[in-house]
């Protein structure tokens, strides 16, 4: 494409929990799901000192491309998709982190109040109190399209975050449109497992996908393995059908998903020439660190002071800094 550009900035690819995006037509900055976050526990262990510096990294690139952006989008409300109004480690946040990132900037947010989950309603509205005299607008956009410019910004209805009825909530695709150049941005859709959101994603045609896949991790634990399969044949549906996709989020958290995904490939009969993870397409390796977090902590244990920091509790621990 030469009129949408379009730059990956955070997910697991990258070292951490994100789906973040920056996409740059000829008139428009647009940050989509600009939040990051670490994984409290995962094989029993807390996050390993390389993940936060991966984080520290993540969250200094998304301050960096939300000044040149316009517009934020948020898709819903888990940390690892928007910036929250309070401090984190987990999330790299400041009390003013949120500022940085909404303030003075057009904000096009799923709407909180209708297709949400408890949880995330009692984020969404924190937030937004929190951004309300600061944004320059904020908009709920749940199905809507808005232009700014000569660029279309496109949205899809509430689609599940995962397989029909879970409890996980709802999310929002982005479509940005500009003239004949078409990228769609499918958070947390899980594949899909949702054949209203395949069908969605098919009649949109976009020149690149960006593609939220099914979490094999949690195959037969969380998520039932008929959903993984529905989850995996979808993703290969729409590989079949799309130029370009980058496969991202909960797919690459399980240290076999190459391996997985070449098998579907073979049944398939499709080439995965067209599939790169946010990392190949920024022309770099793949750096899976919550998959490999139990190899990190055995090969590259931690020193006592930061053992001492990460057992802190959570009150405690935010008033120091990582010893990274």
């Amino acid at each position: 494409m030469g009129k949408i550009r379009v730059v990956p900035l955070a997910d697991e690819s990258l070292g951490v929990r994100s789906m973040s995006v920056y996409v740059q037509t000829p008139d428009l900055g647009i940050l989509i799901d600009a939040g990051v976050s670490l994984a409290p526990r995962r094989y029993g262990l807390p996050p390993h000192p390389s993940e936060f510096i991966k984080l520290r990294e993540a969250r200094e690139r998304i301050l960096d491309y939300s000044r040149l952006s316009e517009v934020v989008i948020i898709s819903h409300y888990h940390l690892d998709h928007y910036t929250p109004s309070f401090p984190s480690w987990y999330e790299w946040t400041r009390e003013d982190t949120y500022e940085e990132i909404y303030g003075d900037k057009i904000v096009l947010m799923k709407d909180f109040s209708n297709n949400i989950n408890y949880r995330q309603m009692v984020r969404a509205k924190y937030l937004y109190e929190a951004i309300k005299d600061k944004a320059y607008k904020i908009l709920q956009v749940d199905g809507k399209t808005i232009r700014i410019g000569d660029t279309i910004v496109k949205f899809s209805k509430p689609f599940p975050h995962g397989p029909p009825g879970t409890r996980l909530g709802w999310v929002l695709m982005t479509t940005v449109i500009f003239d004949d150049e078409k990228v769609v941005h499918a958070s947390d859709i899980q594949g899909p497992m949702d054949h209203n959101a395949l069908e969605y994603i098919i009649e949109e045609r976009p020149d690149i996908l960006i593609l939220g896949g099914p979490p094999l991790y949690l195959e037969g634990k969380k998520v039932s393995m008929a959903d993984i399969e529905r989850g995996m044949k979808n993703m290969i549906e729409l590989i079949r059908r799309m130029n370009i996709v980058i496969l991202s989020h909960h797919t690459l958290r399980d240290p076999g998903w190459r391996d997985r995904l070449n098998s579907a490939f073979i049944e398939s009969g499709e080439s995965e020439n067209k599939v790169f993870t946010m990392a190949e397409y920024r022309g770099m390796d793949n750096m899976l660190l919550e998959a490999r977090r139990k190899e990190l902590w055995e090969k590259m244990p931690p020193n006592e002071e930061f053992i001492r920091w990460i057992n802190l509790k959570g009150k405690d621990r935010i008033k120091v800094h990582p010893p990274l």
